[in-house]
């Protein structure tokens, strides 16, 4: 396994060092926006854990309650097969599932994918400790990376699972791109299960965004930190606050770092200065908050048909089962 962690991880740095230019465009177009995976270092997924604890925080605790009470249901529609997640982190919510999947005969494999090397790893050890029997492959690199390499290799039946809602992290076009690769990742028959969080009242999510322990805000900030690590920038984090609003026209959270004085900022690397003006704003993230039947006439689009949909009491969150 360890060789698999190294290759892709090589692959994966590569890759996100040619991709700096994603930040140069960020940055120099109006208004400024950065990329959503560079939340993600080390400290940016352990951040990401602390927020899913939040009383505030109502998604995982949600889909978890959604995974426990169903997931025996979903491993019985699917039988065995390869489970390949997208974005794991900790892979807590994913034990209801690898439990489930347990109990049904034939063994079968499981594919963490994270950018996260830290937080794979330790992952994958402690899942390797309560899952002995359990194939555990972990992969470190983006989505894309991560598809392309499951898509040629054949295996006799396979779930895609992404959880989180973290497809709410991409436009409505980034999300059809999205899910027309995941579409041809899958052969005729294959599963994609898939987390989305539903449309609800503005200040059930805004409190969501914004906990009273300051988790999101530190979070948030850490963006800075990655960024002047991987490109030698010179980012004072204690010149931007963090802010998150609903946009009821868009049904999506956006998550902002205001500056709160003006000026410069370096990334070495990339060769890069930016002029950051007084009360200025970044966009870091978007988060969709989703309608079931549009969800479902977007998947159906992509050749994935809903097979069974799952939502909590207050129906503030769903799961679908989609089959290619």
């Amino acid at each position: 396994m360890l060789t698999t962690y190294l290759k892709i991880l090589n692959d994966h740095y590569q890759a996100l060092n040619n991709e700096g230019k994603d930040v140069i465009q960020g940055l120099t177009q109006t208004p400024k926006s950065l990329p959503p995976k560079y939340f993600y270092d080390d400290r940016g997924s352990e951040l990401f854990e602390q927020i899913c604890e939040l009383p505030e925080y109502y998604p995982t605790r949600t889909e978890a309650w959604i995974l426990r009470q169903h997931a025996d249901e979903i491993a019985q529609i699917t039988g065995a097969c390869e489970l390949v997640e997208l974005g794991s982190g900790s892979s807590t919510k994913t034990r209801f599932l690898l439990d489930a999947y347990q109990k049904i005969p034939r063994s079968c494999k499981y594919i963490p994918v994270d950018v996260s090397e830290g937080i794979l790893k330790s992952s994958v050890l402690q899942l390797q400790q309560k899952y002995a029997q359990l194939s555990i492959e972990g992969l470190i690199g983006t989505y894309e990376q991560a598809l392309a390499k499951v898509e040629s290799i054949s295996v006799p039946s396979r779930m895609i699972f992404f959880l989180g809602s973290s497809i709410g992290n991409f436009t409505a076009q980034e999300c059809n791109r999205f899910l027309r690769q995941i579409a041809r990742t899958l052969k005729t028959g294959d599963y994609f299960l898939l987390g989305i969080d539903l449309q609800k009242p503005k200040d059930i999510l805004e409190a969501a965004y914004n906990d009273s322990q300051g988790v999101t805000a530190a979070f948030n900030l850490n963006m800075l930190s990655h960024l002047n690590w991987r490109f030698q920038g010179n980012f004072d984090l204690n010149l931007f606050t963090h802010e998150a609003i609903y946009n009821q026209a868009q049904t999506q959270i956006e998550m902002y770092l205001h500056c709160l004085e003006s000026h410069w900022v370096s990334l070495e690397t990339l060769n890069l200065n930016v002029f950051f003006e007084v009360g200025e704003s970044i966009l870091t993230e978007i988060s969709r908050k989703f309608d079931l039947v549009t969800i479902q006439k977007e998947l159906e689009l992509q050749g994935l048909k809903t097979l069974k949909i799952w939502t909590d009491p207050n129906q503030w969150f769903g799961l679908i089962l989609c089959q290619a």
